[in-house]
Formats: structure tokens, C-alpha cells, sequence
């Protein structure tokens, strides 16, 4: 293992955004997929691994390890993708207490404001899940449940969480016997070790350990119309959906030369190009896009009509992944020097730490309800939904205090019902007038015929009249 590939790695893993791409193939025209469908069979795959976190074969490490950097000194502000959130107004409501929030990613490293860490396994390599040699899921997990300290303003977004931690890849792994480039079947990406087969294995297992929530920040991108070979993992986020378990998944970024390089441009599924799994199993994941700072859609972040909603994902500060770390870090190391964390990999984790809020103060809704009061309760664009950002920038303390219907005031507007012409005034109605001026014709009528039958003798009153004075 050379530096030069190390730092390889960490340019593919971080700068990338941690997009953990899956089999690249050439796009197909629009309009060559429809919504996934979930075989329920799939699922055995997926049962059959919850039990057994362990490598599908034997492995070895042939990259070094991460080692993410901060940036100049101690940030004396919040990171702004945490200021915008407006946390410390949320967590007058709840701080997610009670709630386990399962991060199935590279592993997460032990860190002093992640006391409640619980070991979930491990499907890379022989360590308990509480180890990360890529520097991901611990930044990760630190957005979704960092304790605060008294050194810095950074915190997680629901503090007072247990964090369940799966490694179920790595790009520093591999097969033993791999020889050359050959990739694995089903793999993350054409390099490290991890597929959707063992992804959906973990999700399971998440499941069976009792998580209430789970982030995933990879994402297996196939060309649209190609074999997307995920249908365990499909299974599996229905598994968790069906068991009241809120899966939130990063959307996916487009990312040059690798798995997810063709941005969905247009909108709706008639306009999919390439498909981003788990993302794509909407209603069953609550899939995150990336917003800048200035609230407009990333450019990085992979468009789609699974797309639910989004948090900040550029300039991204968390706790450091290296063994024995105890501060922060905001940056990685790569071969055109330091860069920022960026990407839908850590705007997933804030969606997901609200999730364990919402959770934790209203413990009797359902999946679907914690999914819709975040979606509900987002900054929309200003025409509505659309395929970058979805119901838009969320917003922790309405999703905690927003009193809200129980279904959205436009569920089921367009279906079932004739849609309404435009008002058009009635017509005066004539009929008054026309009954006046009958009658008064009518009066008018009578009065002339009298007239004529009364002149005779108003004439024979005068003659005789002229008779007696004569």
C-alpha cells in the first residue's frame, strides 16, 4: 500500500462525497423505468446474513486508513449546515432519549461523545463494527448524536441518542484472492469490498437489534433499464418499514468518472437515467439530497423522484475518526491538498438525527407518520416538490411543534373527483320584468276595451242631456 493510493481513496471516498456507487453502466434513454417493486422472497438472502455479520469471504486491507484533518483551529461558531437547523429551539422538545439510531457505513470509530455506542458487527472484516479505517461513518455518526462539550460549539443533532454501528464497507478492504481490477458481484464500487447483499443483511440486523432509526449513507448507482441486482435490499428496507423502523438514506452524488457520473435531468421517473439504491425504494426509505449553504439544490447531489427531502451537505464538521481521537475534523486529506467534507452522505445523517427526535417525543407514530411530519414540515421550493431537493430543507423544531392534519390537505385531490369548471355568474332572471310587463300590458288592455265599450253611452248621456234643457 502506497500513500498515493491511500490518498486515492480518500479523494473516491470523501471528496466524492462518500457516494459508495454500485455497478456503473451507460445511461438509457428517459422513460426506461418505472417505481421498483419489492419481491418479498428476496428477503431470505437478507435473514440469512442478519445472524452472521461477518465477510462473505476472506479479506485483507490493502489501503491505508483514512486520517481526516481539521482545518486551521477549533471552529468558535456552529458549523452553519448545524446553525441553520436551529437545534438548540428543537431540543426544548426532545433530545432524542431512548431512541438507537443504526449507522450502517464503514464502522464508527470509539470517540469520547459517542458514550452510547453499541457494536453492531462487522461484514468487512473480524472487528465488532466499532472500527473505521475509511474516516466516514464516524463523521456520520457524530452529526446524528455527538454529545456537546465545553471545547467547541459542534453537537449532534440528537444528543441524548445510542448510536448502533454495522461496518459493512470499506474501500481499504478487499478479497483475498482478488487478483487485477474484477469487481465483485453486486459491489458498492468496482474497488473495497461491500454489496447490497450484505447491506441488506445489515439492515436486518439493525432491525433485530432493536434500532428505531437507520442511516444509510451509501448508494449503489445503476444505469436506468440495467440489472440493479438489489432486490434483497428491497426486502429488507420494506422489512424495516413494516416493523416501524424509519430508514433514511443519502440520495446519491454525481460523481465524475465513477458509478453515479450521469445526473437525472428532467423530472419524474419518466426521466431516469441512473437509479440510486437504497434510494430509490421509495415509500419504504426517506431518501436526503444535498442543499448549499444558500439553501439552492448541490450540485454534487443526484436528482430522482425518490428524492424526499434535504439538510446541508457542504463544509461538514464532525468528530474525528481516527483511533484515539477526541476533537473534531472538517477536512481530508487529497492529492490537490486538503479538502472540505462534502455530500448527501452527510446531509442523510441530519434528516436521520431528526427522525430520532420526532421518535423519541412522539414514540407512538408510525414510520410512515415520522416520515411525512419531516416532509410536511420542510422549506418547499418555491413550486412545490421537485426531483433535487424534495419537499425541501427540513425544519427540526416545526417537525417537533407543527400541529398537522391527519393526512395533507392535497392527499387524494386529483384522484376520484371531477375537476371543477371555472364560476361563471347565472344569467339575470327576466322573469319579474316579464310578469310586469304583462300585467301592465294586460292593464292597459282592459282599460282600452273599457273605454270603447263606455263611449256610446258617455255620447247618449250628452244627447239626452242637450234634449231636457232644450
Amino acid at each position: 500500500m502506497t500513500g498515493a493510493a491511500s490518498r486515492r481513496a480518500l479523494l473516491r471516498l470523501t471528496c466524492a462525497a462518500t457516494v459508495l456507487g454500485a455497478v456503473a453502466g451507460f445511461p438509457m434513454p428517459a422513460g426506461a423505468i418505472a417505481p421498483p417493486r419489492i419481491d418479498p422472497g428476496a428477503l431470505d438472502a437478507a435473514l440469512a446474513l442478519s445472524g452472521r455479520p461477518a465477510p462473505l469471504e476472506a479479506t485483507e486491507q490493502r489501503e491505508l486508513c483514512a486520517e481526516p484533518v481539521l482545518r486551521g483551529n477549533v471552529p468558535i461558531e456552529p458549523p452553519m449546515s448545524q446553525q441553520v437547523l436551529d437545534l438548540p429551539s428543537a431540543w426544548q422538545f426532545s433530545r432524542g432519549a431512548g431512541q438507537k439510531v443504526a449507522v450502517i457505513d464503514t464502522g464508527v470509530n470509539r470517540h469520547p461523545r459517542l458514550p452510547a455506542l453499541q457494536a453492531g458487527g462487522d461484514y468487512v472484516s473480524d472487528s465488532d463494527g466499532t472500527v473505521d479505517c475509511d474516516g466516514h461513518g464516524t463523521l456520520v455518526a457524530g452529526i446524528i448524536a455527538a454529545r456537546p462539550s465545553p471545547a467547541d460549539p459542534f453537537v449532534g443533532v440528537a444528543p441524548d441518542a445510542e448510536i448502533l454501528a454495522i461496518r459493512q464497507l470499506s474501500l481499504a478492504y478487499d478479497r483475498k484472492d482478488r487478483q487485477g481490477s474484477g469487481k465483485q458481484d453486486g459491489a458498492l464500487r468496482s474497488d473495497g469490498y461491500g454489496s447490497v447483499l450484505t447491506l441488506a443483511g445489515a439492515v436486518v440486523r439493525a432491525v433485530d437489534m432493536g434500532a428505531t432509526v437507520i442511516n444509510i449513507s451509501e448508494v449503489a448507482c445503476t444505469a436506468a433499464g440495467s440489472n440493479t441486482a438489489d432486490g434483497a435490499l428491497g426486502a429488507a428496507v420494506k422489512y424495516a418499514y413494516e416493523r416501524n423502523v424509519v430508514v433514511v438514506a443519502a440520495a446519491g452524488n454525481v460523481e465524475q468518472g465513477g458509478p453515479c457520473q450521469n445526473q437525472n435531468e428532467g423530472s419524474g421517473w419518466g426521466s431516469v437515467t441512473t437509479v440510486a439504491s437504497p434510494a430509490w425504494f421509495t415509500p419504504y426509505v426517506l431518501s436526503v439530497g444535498s442543499v448549499d449553504v444558500d439553501g439552492q439544490p448541490s450540485t454534487l447531489s443526484l436528482r430522482g423522484p425518490w428524492v424526499g427531502a434535504a439538510a446541508i451537505g457542504r463544509n461538514i464538521v464532525s468528530l474525528d475518526s481516527k483511533p484515539g481521537g477526541t476533537g473534531l475534523v472538517d477536512g481530508v486529506q487529497t492529492m490537490e491538498g486538503v479538502q472540505p467534507v462534502d455530500g448527501t452522505s452527510f446531509a442523510a445523517p441530519y434528516v436521520a438525527g431528526l427522525a430520532a427526535l420526532i421518535r423519541s417525543r412522539f414514540p407512538d407514530l408510525s414510520a410512515q407518520q415520522v416520515i411525512e411530519r419531516i416532509t410536511r414540515t420542510a422549506h418547499a421550493p418555491g413550486r412545490g416538490r421537485d426531483d433535487a431537493i424534495g419537499a425541501g430543507l427540513i425544519d427540526p423544531l416545526a417537525a417537533l411543534t407543527a400541529p398537522l392534519p391527519d393526512e395533507p390537505p392535497s392527499r387524494g385531490a386529483d384522484v376520484g373527483h371531477p375537476i371543477a369548471e371555472p364560476y361563471a355568474a347565472p344569467a339575470p332572471d327576466s322573469r319579474p320584468r316579464q310578469v310586469a310587463v304583462a300585467g301592465s300590458l294586460f292593464l292597459l288592455g282592459a282599460l282600452g276595451i273599457g273605454a270603447a265599450f263606455g263611449f256610446p253611452f258617455r255620447r247618449r248621456g250628452v244627447d239626452l242631456n242637450q234634449e231636457f234643457e232644450e
